[in-house]
């Protein structure tokens, strides 16, 4: 293939984990890309000669319509891969990479830009300050939320309905890891998840699907609650009276003075628009990119301001 024109766009897709997510896949395909090949059970270790085969093979030109992303489960080591990825490129042989380990990026960009959004809308406030509890904190979601919020100077805390240890630990790796302040709280019992909320403000619920993790009586001790917001899709709602369709609707019996409510299928939409225009950034850019949780928030921030 002599024009570049021709060449296929080719995206590697890399996964610490048994297989790739076929959701991402599906996503690669329809942002346009033509061939696209999974690396299952990748480590670190892998990453720097998987990288360098792919952007040596193709020659300057055709290296611009390859691609590089990132799955797995772990927040962290894609946050590691992808800054392996970086440093290993020899320009002008360099390729875009894209890290969403478990939609979490994407997933929790679209969690906290809908909560400001509707903070903004419906009680003129910005989410620095705010205290934020977070249901479930200490998974892939959770984390990436935590450090979105915190970084926006939200007084954060990690819940975990496992242990305090558990939280304090989680709490404790984001905080060095991404130069932010969280705090954790063990919420093994009734008693201890209606004293963590008492004076939330923000609830996210980001725990296992099909699991409700603050039921109506809970809530009846979140007095200060302003939104909550639940990524569970599956049966029982997460949060009691947060519907997945809801968008911003009072979920109390005290009409529009009740909390806001967000669900599932409205962070899902979010979600599903900012991975597909980070696909389609990676693949078009002039310039390779390099796309991580902060450009999935940016991504998500316009997004949420362009919907009305």
């Amino acid at each position: 293939m002599s024009d570049a024109t021709e060449r296929p766009y080719i995206l590697h897709m890399l996964t610490a984990t048994p297989q790739m997510s076929p959701f991402d896949v599906n996503m690669a395909a329809d942002a346009g890309y033509q061939v696209i090949v999974p690396y299952c059970g990748v480590d670190a270790g892998m990453v720097t000669n998987l990288t360098q085969d792919a952007i040596f093979s193709r020659g300057p030109k055709g290296v611009s319509r390859t691609g590089i992303f990132i799955g797995g489960r772990d927040v962290m080591l894609a946050a590691d891969m992808l800054e392996t990825a970086r440093k290993s490129m020899v320009p002008p042989f360099e390729v875009s990479v894209f890290a969403d380990p478990s939609g979490s990026y994407t997933t929790a960009a679209a969690l906290v830009a809908l909560v400001e959004r509707h903070l903004k809308r419906a009680h003129e406030m910005e989410l620095g300050g705010k205290r934020v509890l977070i249901l479930g904190g200490t998974g892939a979601v959770g984390r990436v939320a935590a450090a979105m919020a915190a970084s926006l100077g939200a007084d954060v805390t990690l819940a975990s309905h496992a242990s305090l240890s558990r939280a304090q630990q989680v709490s404790e790796e984001i905080n060095e890891r991404f130069g932010i302040a969280t705090t954790a709280v063990g919420v093994e019992s009734p008693e201890a998840l209606r004293g963590a909320l008492a004076d939330t403000e923000i609830l996210l619920a980001t725990a296992t699907a099909g699991v409700q993790v603050a039921s109506s009586d809970d809530l009846a001790h979140a007095r200060r609650l302003l939104v909550a917001a639940d990524v569970n899709a599956v049966p029982p709602e997460g949060i009691a009276g947060v519907n997945v369709m809801n968008d911003g609707k009072p979920i109390g019996p005290n009409g529009d003075a009740s909390p806001i409510g967000i669900g599932a299928l409205a962070i899902g939409n979010v979600k599903y628009q900012v991975e597909h225009r980070l696909f389609v950034q990676m693949r078009t850019s002039k310039k390779p990119v390099y796309l991580g949780f902060p450009q999935a928030f940016d991504e998500a921030r316009a997004v949420a301001a362009g919907l009305g």
